[in-house]
């Protein structure tokens, strides 16, 4: 995960895990971003668990750029986003942008993970 070859992604269907530790940097999501592009496609909506582990520092500035812009070309095509284990500012963050989202949104300690996978699973 991070910057040891991009976030770790568990794709089943419609329901898409990532794990993301270290640094998030543009190049993790090139190579994230086309695949949720395909399921987008394949499947209209996508049930996404975003899990930050202990080593999780945030992304850089083309990174977070890149998170954004494809956040809010997506914002009405998640059903459901579950934000597991993120520091405070992420946490604040999600809470200041949740009204823009269409689908439902929760956010998990790190220790609920089995929690929010039943959560985000439907």
């Amino acid at each position: 995960p991070g910057n040891s070859g991009g976030p770790l992604v568990d794709l089943e269907g419609r329901v898409v895990g990532i794990q993301a530790g270290g640094k998030l940097t543009e190049a993790d999501y090139k190579g994230l971003l086309p695949e949720l592009e395909r399921r987008f496609r394949d499947f209209g909506k996508l049930n996404v668990l975003f899990y930050a582990d202990e080593t999780f520092e945030g992304w850089n500035m083309e990174a977070a750029w890149e998170d954004a812009s494809f956040g809010f070309a997506h914002i009405s095509d998640f059903e459901r986003l579950a934000l597991v284990g993120a520091p405070p500012w992420v946490v604040w963050c999600v809470k200041l942008s949740v009204f823009l989202f269409k689908g439902e949104v929760r956010i998990f300690e790190a220790s609920e993970l089995d929690a929010a996978w039943s959560w985000v699973r439907g």
